[in-house]
């Protein structure tokens, strides 16, 4: 069990003095963490570029391509409020449409991603035709994921979530409603119908049920805890009812597959408790326990959602790398939502540490990931961490949390 990730080497929380150097008593970072905070953004940052550069090349992904990177300077502009980084996100994101398209609708891994940045660095660069024409194409999608004859899954990193999610982005990085909210609400419905469909054929305890290849996963990237993550977001015009009694009845049934550790399993009927990862594991359970705890008012959801911490804190320091979607940032992002939520100093500390286990990237002898430089497997993701992390009560996981 220990094997996938370092011993953590940092002492917990003992009360504000043991962090005296991260935060005061009301949260705000100190003057010399938030020095050293922009001084390895700056260096990082550095790095991806020459690194970029030699490796040429890249797919046009929001995960591990040019998309990515732009969705990262973009991020930096509105972090940093410097016009230059939205430059340089036009400059990436332009990269991406010169590679072959029709990859899928979603954001992370399809067209949706590239189209629905693209659409929000031309609308704040106030180039308002050319933001137009890419809402048009993003929206141009909409038909062929709420068709429920398709053949598009459910999940977010190549099914209906992951376009839903590029709806929803384009609305908050809008500030406005141009998105209808009529299209997000569809979208929902096609997944209910999917889930119930599925359920009802596999006999299912859980009301809805999803698969991805024939497996039914259970944390945030491809399974049932990202699904039901966004079926409870009360602006997405779910009536409450089916919300009752279809999604709450399904999350308390991924909740009776914890493991005794407080990790949970990636698949159904798997029983090896290894992963700690956002895309499996505690690291993504997280926040679908958050959500269901603001939404129900229920304890248990947050005694689950504290001992998903606990794990990530012991057990969440990977040998795979600082990434987000299997890496110290995005675990890190976990015990932000969990401040976010509670306001208990613990987990702002214990993102802080995380955040300096960042600091020495690459001096850990962890595995360089296939896209060192991309957002979700590299060295990108965790410049986007590091920059969340200077307003914590902003924080969110990029392309997945709303």
């Amino acid at each position: 069990m220990e094997t996938r990730a370092f011993i953590n080497p940092y002492n917990d929380y003992e009360g504000l003095a043991s962090a005296r150097d991260l935060f005061d008593s009301a949260g705000d970072l100190t003057n010399e963490f938030i020095q050293r905070l922009q001084s390895h953004i700056s260096q990082l940052l550095q790095q991806m570029e020459n690194g970029v550069k030699k490796a040429g090349r890249t797919d046009c992904t929001i995960y591990t391509g040019s998309a990515g990177i732009a969705l990262l300077y973009l991020h930096l502009h509105n972090t940093h409020y410097e016009q230059s980084f939205l430059q340089k996100s036009l400059e990436y994101v332009t990269k991406s449409f010169n590679r072959s398209f029709k990859l899928g609708e979603t954001f992370l891994c399809g067209d949706a991603g590239p189209l629905a940045v693209a659409a929000v660095v031309y609308h704040k660069l106030q180039r308002v035709q050319e933001s137009e024409d890419y809402i048009n194409q993003l929206l141009h999608l909409h038909q062929s994921v709420v068709k429920l004859s398709s053949k598009l899954p459910n999940e977010l990193l190549y099914g209906r979530m992951g376009y839903l999610y590029a709806l929803v982005f384009v609305n908050e990085q809008f500030g406005q409603e141009r998105i209808p909210a009529q299209y997000i609400k569809e979208i929902c419905s096609a997944v209910l119908a999917s889930g119930e469909k599925l359920s009802s054929k596999k006999s299912s305890r859980s009301p809805l049920m999803y698969e991805w290849y024939n497996e039914y996963y259970v944390g945030a990237a491809h399974g049932l805890a990202g699904i039901y993550y966004f079926l409870m977001q009360p602006s997405f015009g779910i009536d409450q009812d089916v919300i009752l009694k279809l999604v709450k009845p399904s999350v308390d049934y991924v909740c009776h597959l914890k493991f005794p550790s407080g990790n949970f399993p990636p698949c159904l009927g798997d029983t090896g408790d290894n992963l700690v990862h956002w895309c499996h594991g505690s690291p993504g359970l997280i926040y679908m326990l958050i959500q269901a705890y603001k939404v129900f008012k229920q304890e248990k959801y947050l005694q689950d959602a504290t001992q998903c911490a606990e794990v990530i804190w012991q057990r969440g320091l990977l040998k795979k790398g600082y990434g987000l979607c299997h890496g110290a940032a995005g675990n890190a992002y976990a015990f932000l939502a969990m401040y976010k939520l509670t306001q208990d100093n613990k987990y702002l500390y214990r993102a802080c540490k995380f955040a300096e286990w960042c600091f020495d990237y690459g001096k850990h002898g962890c595995r360089t990931p296939d896209t060192p430089f991309s957002l979700f497997e590299g060295m990108a993701g965790t410049i986007y961490f590091l920059a969340d992390l200077l307003q914590p009560m902003k924080t969110k996981f990029p392309a997945f949390e709303v």
